[in-house]
C-alpha cells in the first residue's frame, strides 16, 4: 500500500499557509481541505465579515489553483456562470466564451440570492464535473470544487437552496463569529493580512495525487456498520422528518478517509466518522415542523444520534 505521508505533508503545508490570514478556524480549515481531497463541494454559512471569501481565496492560493469568484444576485443568468456562444464580427462566426465556472476553486458568493434557474446551472458542474453550452459538453478543470456561501440571518430577497441541491454539497461548514482573543489577533496582524503572505506550497498535481491516495485508506466492516447505523438513526429520531440519504453515508465514508489520510493513517477510526458526521449530516436532515418551533436544530439532532449509537471497538 502506498505511503500516506505525502498527504499528511500536503495538509500540514497548506493549512500552515492558510493560517497566516485566517485565525481561529483550525477545525473548519481541516474539513475544507478534507472535502477537496474527498472530491466534494462545500457550503460555507456565516454572517458577513467572518472571512469566508478570504478563506476560499487563501485556500486556492496555497495550492497554485485557479480561483474565480461569482457574486450571485437575483438578475444573474445561467450563462453568466457557465458561459455562452458570442458572435465574432471579425470572423463572422460564433465562438465560445467560457464563464467563471472554469476554475479549480469557484466561490459562489451568496448563492441563495440567485434564482432557482441560475442555482440549477451549478448542478451539472458539481455532479458531473462538466457543463453543456449550446449542446457542447465541456469538461471542467481538475481538481474542481465549488465553495458556496450563504448568510444565515438575511432572508429578504433570497431563494433558499432546495434539498436536492443541498445534498450535492459534501459538507456544510458554519463559520462562527471570532472570539475576543481571535478578533484582537486579526486587528494586530491586519497589516500582514493585507499584504497577502500566502505562498504556493503545492500544485494541482499534488492535490490529484493526494486524492488518489485517499482511495487506498481502508474502512473496516465495523466502521462501515457504524456509518450505516448513524445514518439509519437519523431516520428514527423523533424530531426528524427526513434523515440522511445514501449520498450522506457515502460522503461520511469519503470524508472520513480523507481525514485519516491527512493524519497519515491508512485506516479509518470511529473518531474520523464522528467528526465527518458533524459536517456531513446537519444540512441533509429535515426536521418536523413542531421540532423547529421548539428550537431544535439539526446539529443538536446529530449530537444526540452520535451519543446514542455505540462506538465500535477498534
Amino acid at each position: 500500500m502506498a505511503s500516506l505521508e505525502p498527504v499528511r505533508s500536503l495538509a500540514e503545508r497548506v493549512l500552515g499557509q492558510v493560517r497566516k490570514v485566517v485565525y481561529g478556524l483550525d477545525e473548519q480549515l481541516k474539513i475544507l481541505l478534507a472535502s477537496l481531497l474527498a472530491e466534494g463541494h462545500v457550503l460555507l454559512e456565516g454572517v458577513p465579515g467572518v472571512a469566508k471569501t478570504t478563506l476560499a481565496k487563501a485556500f486556492a492560493s496555497s495550492m497554485s489553483l485557479s480561483f474565480k469568484r461569482i457574486q450571485f444576485t437575483p438578475d444573474l443568468l445561467p450563462s453568466d456562470v457557465i458561459g455562452t456562444m458570442v458572435y465574432d464580427q471579425k470572423s463572422g462566426e460564433f465562438r465560445l466564451k467560457k464563464g467563471p465556472i472554469f476554475a479549480n476553486i469557484v466561490l459562489a458568493d451568496e448563492i441563495n440570492r440567485a434564482s432557482p434557474r441560475t442555482q440549477s446551472a451549478l448542478l451539472e458542474a458539481m455532479q458531473e464535473r462538466q457543463v453543456t453550452i449550446e449542446g457542447n459538453t465541456l469538461r471542467l478543470p481538475e481538481p474542481f470544487m465549488v465553495v458556496a456561501t450563504q448568510n444565515p440571518i438575511e432572508f429578504e430577497g433570497t431563494f433558499p437552496l432546495p434539498e436536492a441541491q443541498l445534498d450535492r454539497f459534501l459538507v456544510k461548514i458554519v463559520v462562527p463569529r471570532p472570539s475576543r482573543e481571535v478578533l484582537k489577533q486579526v486587528l494586530r496582524n491586519y497589516g500582514v493580512i493585507r499584504e497577502w503572505p500566502i505562498e504556493p506550497v503545492a500544485t494541482a498535481e499534488d492535490v490529484l495525487e493526494a486524492r488518489r491516495a485517499v482511495w487506498s485508506v481502508r474502512v473496516s466492516d465495523s466502521v462501515l456498520d457504524y456509518i450505516v447505523e448513524i445514518v439509519e438513526a437519523t431516520h428514527r429520531h423523533p424530531h426528524v422528518r427526513l434523515g440522511g440519504s445514501p449520498r450522506a453515508a457515502i460522503a461520511m465514508q469519503q470524508l472520513s478517509r480523507a481525514l485519516a489520510a491527512m493524519e497519515g493513517r491508512d485506516y479509518v477510526i470511529p473518531d474520523d466518522v464522528k467528526l465527518a458526521a458533524r459536517y456531513v449530516l446537519p444540512h441533509r436532515i429535515i426536521l418536523k415542523p413542531e421540532a423547529e418551533v421548539e428550537g431544535v436544530t439539526p446539529e443538536a439532532v446529530v449530537e444526540e444520534v452520535l451519543k446514542s449509537v455505540p462506538t465500535p471497538v477498534p
